[in-house]
């Protein structure tokens, strides 16, 4: 009876000679890893700048509506005390919104500094990499041609 070959070692035998470098897949996890937490850090530093811009806002907000609320001598004291929160709420929106724009313009800008980074990165190690595979390929080519000879 004939015996049933066994499969499993051709296969082992031909995905050991198959040149593959799980250094570079290690590698590219770190670097991804890395640029995440790079990335991740400038979005919380937005986010806490937004936060603390927001806040500023609303307690000074807090504070003119204050001297609205109290109680006046005269009628027209009370037009010209809201007329005057008007126009300070006018200003404190115009400020707050100046720093949102620059929290955001920071943001773009080291964005920008990071994608540029990475590609940089990336180039560089995919370039090692398939030099490292074309070495390993030529090296595998070498030894099955003068097997064959």
């Amino acid at each position: 009876m004939t015996k049933t070959p066994d499969f499993a070692k051709v296969m082992q035998d031909m995905m050991a000679s198959l040149p593959v470098d799980s250094s570079a897949m290690q590698n590219a996890f770190k670097t991804q890893a890395a640029f995440a937490e790079k990335f991740s850090k400038v979005a919380l530093e937005a986010a806490e700048k937004s936060t603390e811009i927001t806040s500023k806002w609303a307690k000074d907000s807090i504070a003119k509506l204050t001297d609205v609320s109290k109680a006046k001598a005269e009628p027209t004291e009370y037009t010209k005390s809201v007329t005057d929160f008007a126009s300070a709420a006018a200003e404190m929106a115009a400020e707050n919104m100046a720093a949102f724009a620059e929290v955001a313009k920071k943001v773009q800008m080291e964005t920008v500094e990071l994608m540029l980074a990475a590609g940089k990165d990336m180039s560089e190690d995919a370039t090692a990499a398939v030099k490292k595979a074309t070495a390993e390929v030529s090296s595998v080519a070498k030894k099955a041609a003068a097997a064959a000879k």
